[in-house]
């Protein structure tokens, strides 16, 4: 006990003297710069305002910044997954940018992609939704994802893509405004259509919605931000940090029943483990196909696979430091 009042004791002196010692300079160096002040958090700065699928959004009115405020701050002090965020994007913006653009959804929904999964392939929610666009069973099937216990496509990059543009599509000839059609992918279209309605306001960004759905709008744009100059936000990365494409080899066609994926991965000099991770989709050892049903496996290439940092490609220069 007293060796217990003596440790508290020299701890409470300590910080007081750590207090005054701070304070003292703290009257003196009112100017002092960042880099001298001992474990500096700085408040990003918030822009006046952001560009959303062509919509300018202005964010000088008080509830507006305040909101964007709470997101920056949420992405930059976020270190790990903001990190991630962007390391994964180099391998799947080259992937899902064309899409989007095919299938004339404004390119700014790769940020939607971003921020409902992290850009991890693998993501799956404790409600049950999967994949990059984190759809849920129901929802996937309905637009023309097969999802069972050996397959399932809310995990393919491409097919997902293509499932979310048709959803985006389908709720803009609803709301005709992107950031309301974004609102309802977090929310639900028909939630979504009744408070445009009931507060007669076609512009998510002006609605009383419940807080997630409110931040959701603020990550995206939060998201864009970022990825826009991270390096403005503290985060300091080089091109050999990013995480590269996969390298395909080539793609075989499979319209047989699959008793070890295994097999075939071993077939082409790969791991199961490695095949999967260029198939997301596969979510099984084998795969009964009773109907015959063609899938399109990718390949990828067994050497590629060990990184080479001077052979990553950087897909957007803004993201490194140079």
């Amino acid at each position: 006990m007293k060796k217990t009042k003596a440790l508290l004791a020299t701890l409470i002196l300590g910080l007081i003297g750590g207090w005054l010692l701070l304070s003292s300079e703290s009257t003196s160096n009112d100017n002092m710069p960042y880099s001298q002040i001992p474990y500096c958090c700085v408040s990003p700065e918030i822009p006046k305002s952001v560009t959303f699928a062509g919509e300018e959004i202005t964010l000088t009115q008080h509830d507006r910044r305040e909101r964007m405020d709470r997101e920056i701050l949420a992405f930059t002090y976020s270190h790990i997954n903001t990190l991630l965020q962007i390391k994964r994007a180099n391998r799947l913006f080259p992937i899902v940018e064309p899409i989007l653009k095919e299938c004339g959804v404004p390119d700014d929904f790769k940020y939607l992609m971003i921020i409902e999964s992290n850009g991890d392939i693998h993501a799956r929610s404790t409600v049950g939704a999967a994949g990059l666009w984190q759809f849920m069973e129901k929802t996937g099937r309905e637009y023309g994802l097969e999802v069972n216990n050996y397959v399932d496509e809310r995990y393919h990059i491409e097919k997902a893509t293509r499932a979310a543009c048709k959803y985006l599509k389908k709720s803009y000839e609803e709301f005709g405004n992107w950031m309301t059609v974004a609102a309802s992918y977090n929310a639900g279209t028909a939630n979504i259509s009744k408070r445009v309605e009931s507060q007669k306001e076609g512009n998510a960004i002006n609605l009383v919605l419940v807080p997630e759905t409110s931040r959701y709008l603020f990550r995206l744009l939060a998201a864009k931000t970022i990825f826009a100059d991270p390096i403005a936000y503290g985060f300091i990365i080089k091109k050999s940090d990013l995480y590269p494409p996969l390298k395909i080899k080539e793609h075989i066609t499979i319209s047989k029943p699959v008793n070890s994926w295994a097999d075939i991965a071993k077939k082409h000099k790969l791991t199961f483990l490695q095949l999967r991770e260029a198939n997301p989709w596969m979510r099984s050892s084998t795969m009964p196909n009773k109907t015959g049903k063609s899938y399109q496996v990718q390949i990828p290439d067994a050497e590629a696979l060990h990184y080479n940092p001077k052979e990553t490609k950087l897909h957007n220069p803004n993201w490194v430091l140079r």
